[in-house]
Protein backbone atom coordinates (compact mmCIF):
# COMPACT_ATOMS: atom_id res chain seq x y z
CA UNK A 1 0.00 0.00 0.00
CA UNK A 2 2.87 2.53 1.11
CA UNK A 3 4.60 2.35 -2.58
CA UNK A 4 1.27 2.23 -4.08
CA UNK A 5 0.21 5.20 -2.26
CA UNK A 6 3.82 6.82 -3.10
CA UNK A 7 3.57 6.46 -6.82
CA UNK A 8 -0.06 8.17 -7.12
CA UNK A 9 1.50 11.06 -4.90
CA UNK A 10 4.12 11.53 -7.64
CA UNK A 11 1.18 11.30 -9.91
CA UNK A 12 -1.10 13.72 -8.70
CA UNK A 13 2.38 16.37 -8.04
CA UNK A 14 3.10 15.78 -11.86
CA UNK A 15 -0.42 16.31 -12.88
CA UNK A 16 -0.57 19.79 -11.00
CA UNK A 17 3.17 20.80 -12.28
CA UNK A 18 2.36 19.78 -16.01
CA UNK A 19 -1.37 21.97 -15.08
CA UNK A 20 0.11 24.55 -13.56
CA UNK A 21 2.40 25.28 -16.52
CA UNK A 22 -0.15 24.86 -18.95
CA UNK A 23 -2.15 27.32 -17.49
CA UNK A 24 1.01 29.58 -17.00
CA UNK A 25 1.76 29.44 -20.91
CA UNK A 26 -1.67 29.87 -21.73
CA UNK A 27 -2.12 33.11 -19.52
CA UNK A 28 1.26 35.16 -20.86
CA UNK A 29 0.32 33.82 -24.89
CA UNK A 30 -1.61 36.74 -25.45
CA UNK A 31 0.77 39.00 -24.14
CA UNK A 32 3.40 37.27 -26.07
CA UNK A 33 1.59 37.43 -29.34
CA UNK A 34 1.52 41.75 -29.15
CA UNK A 35 5.31 41.46 -29.82
CA UNK A 36 5.96 38.27 -31.83
CA UNK A 37 5.95 39.30 -36.04
CA UNK A 38 5.88 37.25 -38.25
CA UNK A 39 8.65 38.04 -41.29
CA UNK A 40 5.68 39.13 -43.78
CA UNK A 41 4.45 41.07 -40.92
CA UNK A 42 8.34 42.81 -40.39
CA UNK A 43 8.16 43.40 -43.81
CA UNK A 44 4.88 45.63 -43.93
CA UNK A 45 6.02 47.14 -41.14
CA UNK A 46 9.68 48.45 -42.81
CA UNK A 47 7.14 49.42 -46.01
CA UNK A 48 4.97 51.42 -43.78
CA UNK A 49 7.46 53.23 -42.07
CA UNK A 50 9.06 53.82 -45.41
CA UNK A 51 5.94 55.07 -46.94
CA UNK A 52 5.28 57.65 -44.03
CA UNK A 53 9.01 58.81 -44.44
CA UNK A 54 8.09 59.62 -48.11
CA UNK A 55 4.50 61.15 -47.41
CA UNK A 56 6.64 63.94 -44.72
CA UNK A 57 5.86 67.41 -46.39
CA UNK A 58 8.93 69.60 -47.35
CA UNK A 59 9.29 73.36 -46.60
CA UNK A 60 8.06 75.38 -48.91
CA UNK A 61 11.08 77.65 -50.89
CA UNK A 62 11.82 80.76 -49.00
CA UNK A 63 10.57 83.21 -51.58
CA UNK A 64 9.68 86.95 -50.65
CA UNK A 65 7.15 88.11 -48.15
CA UNK A 66 6.82 91.93 -49.10
CA UNK A 67 4.22 90.60 -52.26
CA UNK A 68 6.01 92.42 -54.89
CA UNK A 69 5.79 91.63 -57.74
CA UNK A 70 1.87 90.25 -58.19
CA UNK A 71 0.30 87.56 -60.22
CA UNK A 72 -2.30 85.12 -60.66
CA UNK A 73 -1.70 81.51 -60.03
CA UNK A 74 -4.77 80.14 -60.70
CA UNK A 75 -6.61 81.23 -63.43
CA UNK A 76 -8.52 84.41 -63.78
CA UNK A 77 -11.49 85.27 -66.49
CA UNK A 78 -11.63 88.58 -68.28
CA UNK A 79 -15.69 87.67 -69.13
CA UNK A 80 -17.92 85.21 -68.00
CA UNK A 81 -18.13 82.93 -71.21
CA UNK A 82 -15.50 80.83 -69.95
CA UNK A 83 -16.65 77.57 -68.36
CA UNK A 84 -16.02 77.06 -64.79
CA UNK A 85 -13.90 74.30 -63.42
CA UNK A 86 -13.23 72.67 -60.21
CA UNK A 87 -9.78 72.59 -60.84
CA UNK A 88 -8.69 75.87 -62.80
CA UNK A 89 -6.01 76.52 -64.89
CA UNK A 90 -2.86 76.97 -62.90
CA UNK A 91 0.48 78.16 -62.98
CA UNK A 92 2.77 76.06 -61.42
CA UNK A 93 4.37 78.88 -59.11
CA UNK A 94 4.98 79.74 -55.70
CA UNK A 95 3.20 82.86 -54.82
CA UNK A 96 -0.34 84.04 -53.04
CA UNK A 97 -2.82 86.28 -54.35
CA UNK A 98 -3.16 89.28 -52.50
CA UNK A 99 -6.71 89.98 -53.85
CA UNK A 100 -8.08 88.28 -50.63
CA UNK A 101 -4.85 89.74 -48.57
CA UNK A 102 -5.22 93.84 -48.39
CA UNK A 103 -3.10 95.22 -45.95
CA UNK A 104 -0.94 91.62 -44.93
CA UNK A 105 2.08 90.11 -45.80
CA UNK A 106 1.96 88.23 -48.50
CA UNK A 107 4.21 85.87 -51.01
CA UNK A 108 5.64 87.25 -53.66
CA UNK A 109 5.00 85.78 -57.39
CA UNK A 110 9.10 86.03 -58.59
CA UNK A 111 11.19 82.98 -58.22
CA UNK A 112 14.73 82.02 -59.76
CA UNK A 113 15.63 80.70 -62.33
CA UNK A 114 19.65 80.13 -63.85
CA UNK A 115 18.72 79.15 -67.65
CA UNK A 116 18.41 81.48 -70.15
CA UNK A 117 15.90 79.81 -71.82
CA UNK A 118 13.41 78.37 -68.73
CA UNK A 119 10.57 76.46 -69.18
CA UNK A 120 7.21 77.11 -67.42
CA UNK A 121 4.11 74.89 -66.17
CA UNK A 122 1.21 75.21 -66.40
CA UNK A 123 -2.51 72.67 -65.46
CA UNK A 124 -4.90 72.93 -68.14
CA UNK A 125 -8.54 71.40 -66.71
CA UNK A 126 -10.55 69.47 -68.96
CA UNK A 127 -13.26 72.07 -68.88
CA UNK A 128 -10.86 74.04 -71.40
CA UNK A 129 -9.64 71.36 -73.37
CA UNK A 130 -12.80 72.43 -75.92
CA UNK A 131 -11.18 75.26 -76.81
CA UNK A 132 -8.13 74.80 -79.08
CA UNK A 133 -5.96 77.90 -79.13
CA UNK A 134 -3.64 79.21 -76.25
CA UNK A 135 -1.08 82.09 -76.48
CA UNK A 136 2.25 82.41 -74.20
CA UNK A 137 3.49 85.92 -73.49
CA UNK A 138 6.58 86.68 -71.98
CA UNK A 139 7.83 90.26 -71.19
CA UNK A 140 10.43 92.42 -69.88
CA UNK A 141 10.04 94.06 -66.50
CA UNK A 142 8.53 97.23 -68.25
CA UNK A 143 5.79 95.38 -70.22
CA UNK A 144 7.10 95.12 -73.06
CA UNK A 145 6.65 91.69 -75.35
CA UNK A 146 10.09 89.37 -75.39
CA UNK A 147 8.06 86.63 -77.29
CA UNK A 148 4.92 85.80 -78.21
CA UNK A 149 3.31 82.59 -79.17
CA UNK A 150 -0.01 80.73 -79.95
CA UNK A 151 -0.10 77.37 -79.25
CA UNK A 152 -2.47 74.20 -80.05
CA UNK A 153 -3.92 72.88 -76.85
CA UNK A 154 -3.61 69.16 -76.09
CA UNK A 155 -7.21 66.83 -75.78
CA UNK A 156 -6.76 66.22 -72.70
CA UNK A 157 -6.60 67.36 -69.06
CA UNK A 158 -3.47 67.75 -67.96
CA UNK A 159 0.05 69.26 -67.19
CA UNK A 160 1.76 71.14 -69.63
CA UNK A 161 5.84 73.08 -70.09
CA UNK A 162 6.91 75.42 -72.27
CA UNK A 163 10.05 76.64 -73.44
CA UNK A 164 11.48 79.81 -73.91
CA UNK A 165 12.94 79.31 -77.79
CA UNK A 166 16.51 78.67 -78.03
CA UNK A 167 17.18 81.86 -79.91
CA UNK A 168 19.90 85.02 -78.77
CA UNK A 169 16.86 87.38 -78.96
CA UNK A 170 14.98 85.50 -76.43
CA UNK A 171 17.56 85.26 -73.94
CA UNK A 172 17.45 86.18 -70.09
CA UNK A 173 19.67 88.41 -68.53
CA UNK A 174 21.16 88.22 -65.10
CA UNK A 175 19.65 89.96 -62.78
CA UNK A 176 16.49 90.95 -64.50
CA UNK A 177 12.94 90.39 -64.08
CA UNK A 178 10.45 89.11 -66.54
CA UNK A 179 6.97 88.87 -66.59
CA UNK A 180 5.04 85.70 -68.60
CA UNK A 181 1.54 85.41 -69.29
CA UNK A 182 -0.70 81.80 -70.73
CA UNK A 183 -3.81 82.53 -71.94
CA UNK A 184 -6.81 80.29 -73.21
CA UNK A 185 -8.89 82.21 -75.37
CA UNK A 186 -12.85 81.01 -74.98
CA UNK A 187 -15.10 83.69 -76.54
CA UNK A 188 -17.40 82.03 -78.73
CA UNK A 189 -18.46 85.07 -81.48
CA UNK A 190 -14.90 86.79 -80.69
CA UNK A 191 -12.41 84.12 -79.74
CA UNK A 192 -9.83 86.95 -78.01
CA UNK A 193 -12.75 88.74 -76.28
CA UNK A 194 -12.69 86.33 -73.78
CA UNK A 195 -10.09 84.56 -71.80
CA UNK A 196 -8.96 82.36 -68.74
CA UNK A 197 -5.53 83.53 -67.75
CA UNK A 198 -2.26 82.80 -65.21
CA UNK A 199 0.83 85.29 -65.05
CA UNK A 200 4.18 85.00 -62.95
CA UNK A 201 7.17 86.44 -62.68
CA UNK A 202 10.57 84.76 -63.15
CA UNK A 203 14.28 86.28 -62.52
CA UNK A 204 17.68 84.99 -63.62
CA UNK A 205 20.28 84.47 -61.25
CA UNK A 206 23.93 83.50 -61.56
CA UNK A 207 24.90 80.88 -59.28
CA UNK A 208 27.30 80.91 -56.44
CA UNK A 209 30.13 78.79 -56.30
CA UNK A 210 28.87 77.22 -53.40
CA UNK A 211 25.72 76.33 -55.41
CA UNK A 212 28.06 75.53 -58.67
CA UNK A 213 30.04 72.54 -56.09
CA UNK A 214 26.69 71.58 -54.38
CA UNK A 215 24.97 71.28 -57.90
CA UNK A 216 28.06 69.33 -59.83
CA UNK A 217 27.89 67.18 -56.85
CA UNK A 218 24.82 65.77 -56.62
CA UNK A 219 24.98 63.00 -59.03
CA UNK A 220 21.55 61.72 -58.23
CA UNK A 221 18.28 63.61 -58.16
CA UNK A 222 19.21 67.30 -58.69
CA UNK A 223 16.07 68.87 -58.54
CA UNK A 224 16.38 68.55 -54.58
CA UNK A 225 19.42 70.95 -54.63
CA UNK A 226 17.74 73.40 -56.71
CA UNK A 227 15.04 73.79 -54.56
CA UNK A 228 17.17 73.82 -51.43
CA UNK A 229 18.24 76.30 -53.38
CA UNK A 230 15.37 78.30 -53.98
CA UNK A 231 16.13 77.74 -57.56
CA UNK A 232 12.54 77.27 -58.65
CA UNK A 233 12.08 76.93 -62.49
CA UNK A 234 15.08 74.04 -62.26
CA UNK A 235 13.15 71.98 -59.75
CA UNK A 236 10.05 71.81 -61.65
CA UNK A 237 11.91 71.59 -65.02
CA UNK A 238 14.20 68.97 -64.17
CA UNK A 239 11.49 66.96 -61.72
CA UNK A 240 8.87 67.54 -65.17
CA UNK A 241 10.84 66.48 -67.52
CA UNK A 242 12.03 63.10 -65.56
CA UNK A 243 8.28 62.26 -65.03
CA UNK A 244 7.05 62.24 -68.43
CA UNK A 245 9.83 60.02 -69.39
CA UNK A 246 9.16 57.90 -66.49
CA UNK A 247 5.52 58.77 -65.54
CA UNK A 248 5.09 54.97 -63.55
CA UNK A 249 8.30 56.01 -61.26
CA UNK A 250 6.88 56.19 -57.68
CA UNK A 251 10.11 57.64 -56.27
CA UNK A 252 9.26 60.61 -59.11
CA UNK A 253 5.96 60.84 -58.18
CA UNK A 254 6.59 60.73 -54.74
CA UNK A 255 8.72 63.89 -55.11
CA UNK A 256 6.86 65.80 -57.39
CA UNK A 257 3.76 65.54 -54.81
CA UNK A 258 6.12 66.57 -52.19
CA UNK A 259 7.42 70.08 -54.55
CA UNK A 260 3.74 70.89 -55.56
CA UNK A 261 2.33 69.95 -51.98
CA UNK A 262 4.97 72.99 -50.65
CA UNK A 263 3.66 75.21 -52.27
CA UNK A 264 0.13 74.29 -52.02
CA UNK A 265 -0.95 72.49 -55.13
CA UNK A 266 -1.47 68.75 -54.28
CA UNK A 267 -4.58 69.00 -55.68
CA UNK A 268 -3.11 68.71 -59.22
CA UNK A 269 0.43 66.23 -58.21
CA UNK A 270 -1.62 63.52 -59.80
CA UNK A 271 -2.43 64.95 -63.00
CA UNK A 272 -0.18 63.76 -65.76
CA UNK A 273 2.08 65.62 -67.71
CA UNK A 274 0.46 65.59 -71.43
CA UNK A 275 3.22 67.83 -73.26
CA UNK A 276 6.59 70.04 -73.12
CA UNK A 277 6.28 72.85 -76.48
CA UNK A 278 9.56 72.71 -77.40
Amino acid sequence: MTNIGSVLLKSNIGYITLFGIITIISSIQPALSEFIVSSDDSREIAKETSDNAQDSPVQPPPLPNNGIPVGRRRGGTSRNQCPVSNLPLTALVPGQDTSKQIGQNFVSFLASTVSEYPTVWIYIPQSLNNYSIGEFVFQNEAGKDIYRQSLTLPKTEGIIGINLPTKPEYSLEIGQKYHWYFKIYCGEAQPEAAYYYVDSWIQRIALTPEQERKVSNAKSEPYWTYFEQNIWYETVTILGQLLQANSSDFNLQQDWFKILQSIGLSNISQKPIVKIYE
